[in-house]
């Protein structure tokens, strides 16, 4: 019987659970060196901690190791029900107040290692977390695609910590009991993506979807927000609000040091602001999350739905 220690807490609504004890030895280096062995070696334990019987569609799961360098608090690799994560947004909110919540952070500025690079996150004293995230860009803009059901619709490419695709103005609303229509909606149009070969940059999927119409709680917009495994983020999603960011900024809306309010699908909110690094920005994204467990998976290696029932 395998034991593992796991955190749960949702940002915005939306879940993730962090392992923070008996999860796989994957050594030294970089995270990104690290996350390839996870992927080689130890899939079975992703889909373990983060697919059913365990967890669902939704949960996040973010395997916390140490840093490779000593100036970082720690260092993650986040995952969901079908893979891997560049970068998470609400995931990183999450693991900031697990750490706290485990007495290895306090408030102030902490350093945290991805795949994708380092972001340094600020706890403040009112709870509230915000990620300085890895440098974002529009990559395309306009970019056209033919979508069965919806003729042409038209969006942005552009990297936020994982690759988006974003439309505006498809929905005139975007209301929660309406998720599973708009889930449809984003799944065609990310089938028409791959099928007109429409990626990233060098070829990288694009894995998101992200729709946005007007907000609806004070915010300046509203988004919904497609993830890779099929499911849609409860919260504003804070590599895709950062990918927003990029465009606004690339196109004059948004100027360096002001704040977009984002709003989710479920009305939670992030609020996001930039700096220019280069031709690049740095997002800011602000938000809030709250631990709401605290105990251990079991892996009995005689039950066939040990390592989690896999798509």
């Amino acid at each position: 019987m395998r034991r593992v220690r796991v955190i749960d807490s949702h940002t915005g609504g939306e879940p993730t659970r962090v392992v923070v004890e008996g999860g796989p030895d994957l050594g030294g280096g970089s995270i990104a060196e690290r996350l390839e062995r996870f992927r080689a070696k130890h899939d079975g334990f992703r889909s373990a901690v983060v697919n059913e019987p365990r967890g669902s569609d939704v949960m996040v799961g973010a395997l916390l190791m140490e840093p490779e360098e000593t100036s970082a608090r720690a260092g993650v690799i986040f995952f969901n029900n079908v893979g891997y994560l560049g970068m998470c947004g609400h995931g990183a909110i999450g693991l900031v107040k697990v750490l706290e919540y485990l007495g290895r952070v306090s408030t102030g500025q902490h350093r945290i290692e991805t795949p994708v690079g380092t972001v340094t996150a600020q706890l403040a004293a009112a709870g509230e977390v915000s990620i300085a995230n890895v440098p974002s860009y529009r990559y395309r803009r306009g970019v056209s695609v033919e979508v069965d059901g919806f003729g042409q619709v038209k969006g942005d490419v552009a990297w936020g910590g994982n690759w988006f695709y974003l439309v505006e103005g498809l929905a005139g609303r975007l209301r929660l009991e309406d998720a599973g229509h708009w889930t449809e909606v984003t799944q065609r149009i990310r089938r028409a993506l791959e099928r007109e070969g429409i990626t990233g940059e060098d070829g990288a999927e694009i894995d998101h979807i992200e729709l946005f119409a007007a907000g609806e709680a004070g915010g300046d917009s509203r988004n919904f927000v497609l993830c890779p495994g099929g499911a849609y983020d409860r919260s504003p999603c804070g590599t895709g609000t950062s990918a927003k960011l990029a465009c606004l900024a690339a196109d004059g809306k948004l100027l360096p040091g002001e704040t977009w309010r984002q709003e989710s699908i479920v009305g939670s909110e992030f609020q996001g602001s930039y700096e220019w690094e280069g031709e690049r920005i740095r997002p800011v994204i602000t938000g809030r999350a709250w631990v709401n467990a605290d105990g251990w998976l079991l892996l009995d290696e005689t039950d066939p739905f040990c390592w989690g029932i896999r798509r």
